[in-house]
């Protein structure tokens, strides 16, 4: 057959770099628009290439005859093996030309690092799609899901990208053409996929867990790597779970080195360093001008949270998290002139029928007068991890974890609705002893300048009593030593004991039975010196790896899961109330059983209100606080106030909660939150206070738990910032403090000014 004018092929060969046109003309074979060749073009006779490529057998020899020309044209000399020509069809022959003309140049390894990027992101994604594929609501919104998380991926890999354009600018001109150089970069590829494989494998276990992408949450997990790293270690099969990233990245790797585009660029010719560094210059202004612009504000809201998370990049989510974990409240949600968020809020918080006192519109000093005789028992306040009010048959039929709870619950003041204040213990903490609406970012209990605040332990103090923070961890984790040792509190934590009063622990702490030992000597060495104590409590066992002492319950340590931990802590709890039970004090001691915040934050709201429910459970053997139920809705700020005004007391207040049981229940609300969003419920309305000065209203439905849009109550939206702006400028300005003895004496002085 002879050679037909016109006939044309696109090619290029592996790994040189090298792109042209084969076609006819005038009997010859010429090749034209060749890169990577000075001369731009060669032309090859036409004997020996006599044959159009057909099928078959024919096809097969004069494409080999042409590739053996080429060949020896083209390939480097000392290389020649390397060549692998490869055939491209006309229709798509100019985008790939296009692409490998960049691949062909020195910063060619940074479309290659974008590609590896994007590729393993958008498996992620599809990934925890399949993961939340109950959650996740199954319209064309998920269309705009994968649509925003490019454009987070993009926003990702372009900070990513930054210190390799550097790299790729300054190495010398010469770098990779040989062969010890281009297997050092095939090792920097195959490090790169391990490491985006990794990360997928994380946001997955951390998808299990928490229901979201890289958070806050995470970031405080980089900060105790100790406890991070051996509660992942207890967890999981780690040699199973390295060992199948590690056949992933090899995989990957080969795929990378199939699709010849590693080889196209290791092959890219010399270039001088000005093109370097004009080149470099360029792809440095696009990336960081992109990542620089994109917010995670421009991330619209979704009708479903779940569809929302999996737009986002967990990376870019993980940065952004670390970069805000401490916003100021006036610089980033809307605000009011300071004397009006100041008098709403003193108006609110007065409703307990609370008197408000001093000249100072700027502070919410007030007195809290009880009628009849103060009672001094004292209270152990059990803190327990994670422990949503879904576990307790007294709020989920179906749930059979807590005999025990519910043995206690029945001779028990048991409040109804119960909203804890955020997600993490250390937000239960802030509230619980601090009685604060969360604060955007970390939570006060981590903040600088956080000693000697107004808190209930003060408040006990000031009545005589010993108070001490317990807790079966290490003390240092969230600061929590840190906050309860300078705000008068004794601390003992798992470096406080000796050795054998440890008879089980994983990483996060002693189990519950040996706290609560810890708990009891404690209580008898506060009694025999006949002066009342108040303990907070802080259990850990209900943590992953949900582990425990065998043979207590009916469920087998960690396989069972946070069932088993459940359980267990109710099993741990019993037993301590019946040993107790023999011990002189037991009689004179209210127990307070409560949740820091609830095992599960993820919701297909963008704050689920359902997952703030916790238990709070008040026990008085002796009497002191008569058994039944408080329907009203219950923030945990309110705890610390209501506690008190069941025990009649009369003291001096900043707290922001107030007695649940001296309000108006239509003028009830709960304050609730993440690290960045804000929320006020109150009857069925919600609020959300977001940045950047955003704020949403919902009408909330406490039977399917539907969240849907409502217009702005002015009214109500006043309230939401109040609370929250008060609350910051409070802590900013160091006036939410402590009290002297001499400022409470004063303050509950008969002619004290209101």
């Amino acid at each position: 057959m002879r050679v037909e004018k016109g006939w044309r092929k696109y090619f290029f060969l592996r790994p040189r770099g090298i792109f042209g046109k084969l076609m006819c003309h005038n009997g010859r074979w010429e090749m034209d628009r060749v890169v990577g060749r000075a001369d731009g073009g060669f032309s090859v006779p036409v004997k020996g290439l006599t044959a159009l490529p057909g099928s078959g057998r024919q096809r097969s020899t004069t494409r080999s005859c042409l590739w053996r020309f080429i060949s020896r044209h083209c390939a480097p000399k000392n290389n020649p093996r390397f060549v692998a020509p490869l055939i491209l069809n006309t229709p798509e022959g100019f985008f790939r030309a296009t692409l490998h003309r960049q691949l062909n140049r020195r910063h060619g390894g940074v479309i290659v690092f974008f590609a590896l990027f994007l590729a393993i992101s958008l498996l992620t994604r599809i990934a925890l799609l399949v993961k939340a594929a109950h959650d996740v609501t199954w319209t064309l919104s998920l269309l705009a899901t994968f649509c925003w998380g490019l454009v987070y991926d993009l926003g990702a890999v372009a900070f990513v990208s930054l210190p390799l354009i550097a790299l790729l600018t300054l190495l010398p001109a010469g770098w990779f053409h040989r062969r010890w150089q281009q297997w050092l970069a095939y090792a920097g590829f195959f490090i790169v996929i391990y490491l985006l494989l990794f990360g997928t494998v994380s946001e997955w276990t951390f998808w299990d867990e928490f229901g979201v992408r890289f958070n806050f949450i995470a970031v405080d997990y980089l900060v105790y790597t100790t406890e991070v790293i051996g509660n992942i270690r207890e967890s999981y099969n780690l040699p199973l779970i390295f060992g199948g990233v590690l056949a992933g990245a090899v995989v990957c790797q080969w795929a990378l080195i199939r699709t010849g585009i590693t080889a196209r660029w290791l092959a890219a010719p010399e270039e001088k360093f000005g093109r370097r560094l004009k080149a470099g210059a360029m792809w440095l202004v696009l990336a960081a001008g992109f990542g620089s612009v994109l917010g995670s504000e421009w991330l619209p809201n979704f009708k479903n949270n779940f569809n929302r998370e999996l737009a986002k990049n967990g990376l870019w989510s993980l940065f952004g998290a670390f970069w805000n974990n401490a916003l100021e409240y006036d610089k980033f949600y809307s605000t009011l002139p300071s004397d009006e968020a100041f008098r709403v809020v003193r108006r609110e918080i007065a409703r307990d029928r609370s008197v408000t006192m001093g000249d100072n519109p700027r502070d919410i000093l007030r007195v809290v007068r009880n009628p009849g005789s103060e009672q001094r028992p004292n209270v152990i306040q059990i803190t327990v991890e994670s422990l949503s009010a879904d576990f307790l048959s007294i709020f989920n039929r179906a749930s059979h974890l807590t005999p025990n709870l519910e043995e206690i619950a029945a001779q028990s003041l048991v409040f109804d609705n119960f909203y804890a204040t955020g997600t993490r213990t250390d937000r239960g903490m802030e509230a619980l002893t601090l009685a604060v609406p969360p604060t955007p970012g970390r939570s006060i209990v981590k903040r600088p300048r956080n000693e000697n605040m107004f808190t209930l332990g003060s408040v006990f103090r000031a009545k005589g009593y010993d108070t001490a923070f317990i807790y079966g961890g290490f003390g240092y984790f969230d600061n929590m030593n840190y906050f309860f040792g300078h705000n008068g509190y004794r601390v003992i934590d798992r470096n406080s004991v000796a050795k054998e009063d440890i008879t089980f622990a994983n990483v996060w702490g002693a189990c519950d039975e040996d706290l609560f030992r810890w708990t009891m000597r404690e209580a008898d060495a506060s009694a025999a010196t006949g002066r009342p104590f108040h303990y907070f409590v802080m259990t850990t066992s209900n943590h992953r790896p949900y582990t425990f002492p065998e043979g207590r319950i009916d469920l087998p340590s960690k396989v069972s899961g946070r069932p088993g931990a459940v359980k267990y802590t109710d099993y741990a709890i019993g037993q301590f109330l019946r040993d107790a039970a023999k011990k002189p004090w037991f009689k004179n001691t209210v127990f307070v059983i409560v949740a820091d915040h609830c095992a599960s934050s993820a919701g297909k709201t963008e704050l689920p209100v359902q997952n703030y429910h916790i238990p709070l459970i008040i026990f008085s053997p002796g009497g002191q606080i008569a058994p039944g139920h408080i329907k009203t809705l219950t923030s945990q700020v309110d705890y610390p106030p209501t506690l008190l005004g069941l025990l009649n007391w009369t003291y001096p207040s900043r707290f922001f909660g107030r007695d649940v049981r001296q309000i108006d229940p239509r003028e009830a609300r709960a304050l609730v939150g993440t690290y960045q969003k804000l929320g006020l419920l109150k009857g069925d309305d919600f609020l959300v206070l977001k940045p950047v000065r955003q704020q949403t209203q919902y009408r909330y439905n406490r039977g399917n738990y539907v969240m849907t849009e409502q217009p702005l109550n002015p009214a109500f939206q006043a309230e939401a910032v109040s609370y929250y702006q008060v609350a910051s400028d409070l802590y900013q300005q160091q006036l939410y403090r402590e009290l002297t003895p001499e400022e409470v004496a004063r303050a509950l002085a008969p002619t004290a000014k209101p």
